[in-house]
This record gives structure tokens, C-alpha cells and sequence, in this order.
């Protein structure tokens, strides 16, 4: 059974910066695609970032494009993301997803959508203050 918990959470004062990690489990790591999703109050869950996959580079959301960076440590079944700048607009729980295998024959374009992935963490909430 595949299991994503994120930590690095928190309170964090507008311009700093916070790295979200995501430690996976019961999955051959190396097999999945993954991504982070984030949902703000009152709003719906939108795509952050993915990690690439299958030759596709990493995407981001337009809005942390330049600010927000994924990455992913094989040895440690786990996926990061480093956020600089952090703005008000970007307080949400932050999802981490995993995707087994995903198909790209789109150019992955489905990988920039919530259906694409199976396995979704808890979540862990930000919360910038201005």
C-alpha cells in the first residue's frame, strides 16, 4: 500500500521561504511520477509542480514558476519542495500525489491534472503572513 506523508509545514513570514518534503512508502519509488497540488480556502485543488517524467522536464504552475522548485532524493523515497519568496496567495495545504507509470503519449500534459495520480498525501498547511 502506497503511503505519502508530507512535513515542513508552517508559519512563514511573506518573502521567506519553507521546503515541504513528502517520505513515500510501499511503492518502488523509481516507478512513480510525482507532483505536489495545493488547495487554498475555499478554492479547488490546482497543480503546483511535477517532477518530470519518461523524458518530460519538470512543470510548474505559472503562479510559483521561478520561485517554487521540486525535487526528488531515489535513495530516500522522497520528493521535496523548496519555496522562496513565499507570497499571501500561496497559503494552502500542500499536497504530495503519486503517479505509477503514468502515460505521456500527451507530452504530459495529464500529468498536470489530479486524475492522473493515485496516491495523495495527507497534506500539510502553509501559511504565509504579511
Amino acid at each position: 500500500q502506497v503511503q505519502l506523508v508530507e512535513s515542513g509545514g508552517g508559519l512563514v513570514q511573506d518573502g521567506g521561504s519553507r521546503r515541504l518534503s513528502c517520505a513515500a512508502s510501499g511503492l518502488t519509488f523509481r516507478l512513480y511520477a510525482m507532483a505536489w497540488f495545493r488547495q487554498a480556502p475555499g478554492k479547488e485543488r490546482e497543480f503546483v509542480a511535477h517532477g518530470g517524467w519518461n523524458g518530460i522536464s519538470p512543470r510548474y504552475a505559472d503562479s510559483v514558476k521561478g520561485r517554487f522548485t521540486i525535487s526528488r532524493d531515489y535513495a530516500k523515497n522522497t520528493v521535496y519542495l523548496q519555496m522562496n519568496s513565499l507570497k499571501s496567495e500561496d497559503t494552502a495545504v500542500y499536497y504530495c500525489a503519486a503517479a505509477r507509470s503514468p502515460m505521456t503519449i500527451d507530452g504530459g500534459a495529464s500529468l498536470l491534472r489530479e486524475r492522473a495520480y493515485g496516491s495523495w498525501g495527507q497534506g500539510t498547511q502553509v501559511t504565509v503572513s504579511s
